[in-house]
């Protein structure tokens, strides 16, 4: 320890090698000068007051050390020194400038460019974001496409151009699929704003016949006010007066209104069950009937039937109960009204014809039964044996129901005529404007009936399997509207006596047939690669009758997939490799393409298919040509890459063609390097 001490020192550095030498004592005869002044004796050596003091001189540090450096540039530093240009006497702060916004317009007005038409980017700007898709500019009616796309994918590379494209076809699908939604939502809104104006139309014919009803119940009342008395006495005159006989609609209504009133007045409780309306009259007074029971056929109950234009009145007779039993100037029964039926409601039965198989032979001979709603069945029977009534009263009721049926059957074709108007089918149809014979005949026959599975159909109901064949296309249901197609066609093709119905039938059918047609060759295209849809496809198109159609898109398509196919082998340098590519593409797409030719179209076509098979296999050849245009003939390479060639040519003969005498032919159009001349050598 004290060793390692011993060796601790506080000098650094080598040790001095020499050590000052200490000169003898020297005498002094002049003082010593103080900062190289020398101060004279008289002074005292001591520095003279009141003069000015001289200057110190700083001792210059010892140079070529870092030290020194240090010093120097500490020395040579100056702080707090002022600009040249300094101003005392201006503010601490400076004022605001004026603003013109009149010049900064204009300086924005000239240095902005204006915005394009076309929807493009200005003029002068950067693309560095890549192109989006902008469905305002897209919107606007005044659109260039060329020069819209011209300006929007001039510098754009080719990712962004493919994100473009998918952004555009994201787009257009999203238009369909709004399109159809709104097209389901307009069907609707239709349909729902047909019902409400059938019901609006409903209830207005109610409103005004109860306004008729209305003003014959007030006339009624004038007419009972102004007569003195009403000849009825219990009974009903079913024959008509002179005065009835003529031909005056009011006389007759007044007489069914005095008719009505006289009945209201008789029986009690009638008008509960037959209010006053417009043409309601009573037909016959039957007279007084006997209710049977059904089960034993006994007499319940005395009654009085009153048989009217639309409805058939039950009143039961009941006795008047009087205060004084001498009172005989009143009759002595009072008639109820009981049962009311419409007569569309309703069936009268003679029990004369069934009552042979029953013992009660003589009750039931006049007797009829009445069946009512719900299964109920009432029997009654004349108060008077063979009572000339009964005949008339089931004469009556027929000929009653007769002309309420057909009063409803021309209701109903008064308003289909209404509806089988030309504006009806124009205003469905606007290509039937084009038709203009069809439309006047039409407007001439306004009532046309076709025989459609052994009923009669009017236009209207062909309207409706458009509309459903419609729903059909829209939904893509091909399968049922290929199938109501051919229905329609055939029913077409029955009507052979009316050529009108038929040409109408045709024109609809057509329309629909070829945009149907349209949807199922896109969905072909763009399924051609799958043997089962593709057939089917194709199956709907040869029921349609657009074969030629089905074949052209098909072979378009698959000659389509050998380009992009084609494009998709990239040449790296080695040729041998990319003709092998090339060609196995071509020959194995091209017997694919024949396979399923011969499985899905007749073979009446196929000469089609073999013709499209040698100008590809002449489109390889080109190719081909291309390719080895820069080789030797016959020589290595060339012979290698034609081999190839014609060993992927095999692959047709599993579908029945040899094209490898073709292969490496030149090309009809290619100008040969033979001399020109009369043909001599």
């Amino acid at each position: 320890m004290s060793e390692e001490r011993s060796k601790i020192s506080l000098r650094s550095g080598p040790k001095r090698k020499g050590r000052p030498t200490i000169s003898a004592p020297r005498q002094i005869s002049d003082p010593i000068p103080i900062d190289g002044v020398t101060v004279p004796r008289s002074a005292g050596g001591k520095a003279i007051a009141g003069g000015p003091p001289p200057p110190r001189q700083r001792p210059p540090p010892a140079s070529g050390g870092k030290t020194s450096d240090l010093v120097k540039r500490r020395y040579s530093t100056r702080f707090n020194n002022l600009p040249a240009d300094f101003d005392a006497t201006a503010p601490p702060v400076p004022s605001m400038p004026t603003f013109d916004p009149s010049r900064y317009e204009q300086s924005a007005s000239r240095t902005r460019p204006p915005p394009p038409q076309d929807g493009g980017l200005p003029a002068g700007l950067g693309r560095d974001a890549p192109p989006t898709v902008d469905p305002k500019a897209l919107r606007d009616p005044r659109l260039v496409p060329d020069q819209y796309v011209a300006n929007i994918l001039s510098e754009a590379t080719e990712d962004e151009i493919r994100d473009y494209e998918a952004s555009l076809r994201k787009l257009k699908s999203r238009a369909a699929a709004d399109l159809q939604q709104n097209v389901y939502q307009n069907r609707a809104q239709f349909i729902k704003i047909s019902k409400e104006a059938e019901k609006l139309k409903s209830e207005m014919r109610t409103l005004r016949n109860l306004f008729k009803e209305l003003a014959t119940n007030t006339n009624a009342l004038r007419a009972a006010s102004s007569s003195s008395s009403a000849p009825m006495g219990g009974e009903f005159s079913t024959g008509l007066s002179k005065r009835d006989k003529r031909s005056s609609v009011a006389d007759r209504t007044a007489l069914w209104n005095s008719q009505m009133q006289a009945l209201y007045k008789n029986v009690e409780g009638s008008q509960k069950f037959l209010p006053n309306s417009m043409g309601r009259h009573v037909v016959q007074n039957a007279g007084p009937w006997i209710e049977l029971d059904n089960a034993t056929y006994k007499s319940r109950r005395s009654m009085q039937l009153f048989l009217l234009n639309d409805h058939l009145l039950i009143a039961s007779r009941k006795k008047r109960k009087t205060d004084t039993p001498n009172d005989t100037h009143g009759p002595t029964t009072k008639l109820i009204a009981d049962r009311c039926w419409p007569l569309l409601d309703i069936e009268v039965v003679d029990m004369a014809a069934t009552s042979e198989s029953y013992s009660g032979r003589n009750k039931l001979a006049d007797a009829i039964m009445v069946r009512g709603v719900g299964q109920e069945s009432f029997i009654y029977r004349t108060e008077k044996p063979e009572d000339p009534e009964k005949a008339t009263l089931l004469l009556n009721i027929r000929k009653a129901v007769e002309e309420l049926r057909k009063n409803l059957q021309s209701e109903m074709e008064a308003n289909n005529k209404a509806k089988e108007t030309i504006n009806y089918f124009a205003s469905r149809d606007p290509g039937l404007l084009q038709k203009t014979e069809l439309l006047e005949t039409l407007s001439d026959i306004k009532d046309m009936l076709i025989e459609v599975d052994g009923k009669q159909q009017n236009l209207r109901w062909v309207e409706g399997q458009m509309d459903e064949l419609d729903i059909d296309i829209a939904l893509q249901r091909f399968e049922l509207a290929v199938d109501r197609v051919e229905k329609m066609q055939k029913l077409a093709r029955g009507l052979k006596n009316n050529v009108i119905a038929q040409d109408f039938i045709d024109f609809k059918v057509e329309e629909r047939c070829s945009k149907l047609a349209g949807l199922i060759t896109r969905e072909l295209v763009e399924s051609h690669c799958q043997l089962q849809k593709t057939k089917r496809n194709v199956g709907w198109l040869n029921r349609l009758g657009f074969e030629d159609r089905a074949r052209e898109a098909y072979l378009e398509a698959r000659s389509d997939l050998i380009q992009k196919r084609c494009r998709q082998c990239i040449f790296q340098g080695d040729l041998h490799l990319y003709i092998w590519q090339i060609s196995f593409v071509y020959f194995s797409i091209i017997k694919n393409t024949v396979k399923c030719f011969e499985g899905c179209f007749p073979q009446s076509m196929m000469s089609a298919c073999v013709k499209w098979a040698k100008e590809e296999v002449d489109a390889f050849n080109v190719v081909l040509a291309r390719q080895l245009s820069s080789t030797e003939k016959d020589g290595v390479v060339w012979k290698q890459c034609i081999g190839r060639a014609k060993t992927h040519a095999q692959m047709l003969e599993e579908v029945h063609l040899d094209f490898r005498d073709l292969v490496g032919r030149e090309p009809q159009g290619k100008k040969s390097n033979d001399p020109v001349g009369l043909g001599l050598a």
